[in-house]
């Protein structure tokens, strides 16, 4: 679960990454601007753009400067509001919150996603993971909606207590939110935002029916625990319920889904790999963790400076709008050696594909045991994973990064 940033979903996708093919690969484009425009204006986006691996880490880690509240950006509320002029429930969330409201709103689930309360999961993420093997026969199988969608949005909504059926609405709201329009023309930004405002508005109803029941009927599960937790004195209004509920699902389900896609990428991609992996010669857990550093689920995040700061020589005024590129700071070679190698065994790997600071993603230590378990399943149960040919759709987003779905074939032990 990381922190995914759709705010200003309509301008932060730069035109240099606008094709297929230079989406599904932005890293020559990233050491480009590393090299040349390591802070640079966009003045079609009215956006920041910072791409080195010390200017991201400050601007992650500096929230008096860079606030994630990016209501305090001029002219974004009348941007993303609804039909009503309200911004969407989501909005309302620890994600777009600072200190100290951010670390108030945190507290609320945070007791359900420290490592010892996720190490309890495993039993359960490891037994749906064999549900879903199970039905796979060997051959050839897309790995996205296979395994690797499904696990994770099972596992966070049987967390929120939300039926796990309901797996193919979850998507499509999933995608819809994550998605950037299709063109730039005035036709299309108004048909991309009134598809936002109605997918919004279907979350907005169906969490609040959930949060009633639970009201009505408490259990052991996120969405009651989220109906009853106090803070300093007082109870989550509708709004942040509702935008908690929002936010964990979406979250919890799409940057997991692609943490394990893009591992399997990076696997694939190297001979004799898989092998290491199942011997344990390579750890498991540290080509994970490279899989994060070299294809990032979550490429870019978004800020908006509060006062004048200045990165790597340029003055960004106050109220501008940054976009952090995670994905060119974690190829940084002032910081990690080979960096555009897929080095499975790299140690130390202090990449910033989960965020840094106040905002580092509250689902981390979830989403590396779901992958962990998921992937280790692939291998136990396959003597052979091999990747199909074919032409890779990147995900359709500003900021997510991986694919529609992932071809391979499969042959059982």
């Amino acid at each position: 679960m990381s922190a995914a940033d759709p705010s200003r979903p309509a301008v932060s996708f730069p035109d240099a990454l606008s094709s297929r093919e230079r989406w599904l690969d932005p890293f020559d484009w990233y050491r480009e601007m590393r090299a040349e425009s390591p802070v640079r204006y966009d003045a079609d986006r009215e956006l920041w753009d910072v791409f080195r691996y010390e200017d991201v880490k400050r601007v992650l880690n500096t929230d008096e400067r860079f606030s994630s509240d990016p209501a305090t950006m001029p002219g974004f509320e009348e941007e993303i509001a609804d039909s009503e002029g309200e911004p969407p429930p989501v909005f309302d969330t620890m994600l777009f919150a600072d200190p100290p409201e951010h670390n108030r709103l945190r507290g609320v689930v945070e007791g359900f996603f420290q490592p010892r309360a996720i190490a309890e999961q495993a039993d359960r993420i490891r037994e749906l993971t064999e549900e879903y093997l199970d039905d796979i026969k060997g051959g050839e199988v897309d790995l996205v909606s296979e395994v690797a969608y499904p696990v994770p949005v099972d596992v966070i909504a049987m967390m929120l207590g939300v039926p796990t059926d309901d797996r193919a609405q979850f998507k499509r709201w999933s995608d819809t939110l994550i998605e950037r329009p299709n063109a730039k023309t005035e036709a299309a930004m108004e048909e991309f935002q009134q598809r936002q405002q109605q997918t919004q508005a279907e979350m907005s109803q169906y969490f609040a029916e959930l949060i009633e029941a639970r009201r009505a009927e408490p259990q052991d599960d996120l969405i009651t625990a989220i109906i009853e937790a106090e803070v300093d004195g007082h109870r989550l209004s509708e709004r942040e319920m509702v935008g908690f509920c929002t936010l964990l699902l979406v979250a919890g389900n799409i940057t997991t889904t692609n943490l394990i896609t893009n591992a399997m990428r990076c696997f694939t991609a190297q001979p004799g790999l898989l092998d290491d992996l199942r011997t344990g010669d390579v750890k498991l857990s540290t080509a994970i963790e490279e899989a994060l550093r070299y294809r990032s689920p979550v490429q870019a995040l978004f800020r908006v400076t509060t006062e004048s700061v200045e990165l790597s020589g340029q003055e960004i005024p106050a109220g501008e709008g940054v976009v952090a590129w995670l994905g060119s700071a974690n190829r940084d070679g002032d910081v990690f050696d080979r960096a555009d190698e897929f080095v499975a065994d790299r140690r130390p790997n202090q990449h910033l594909s989960f965020g840094h600071g106040t905002h580092y993603c509250l689902g981390a230590p979830l989403a590396r045991l779901e992958a962990e378990i998921i992937l280790s399943s692939l291998l136990e149960r396959y003597e052979a994973i091999e990747p199909v040919e074919a032409d890779l759709q990147p995900i359709r987003s500003s900021f997510i990064y991986g694919v529609e779905e992932y071809p391979i074939r499969v042959i059982e032990q």
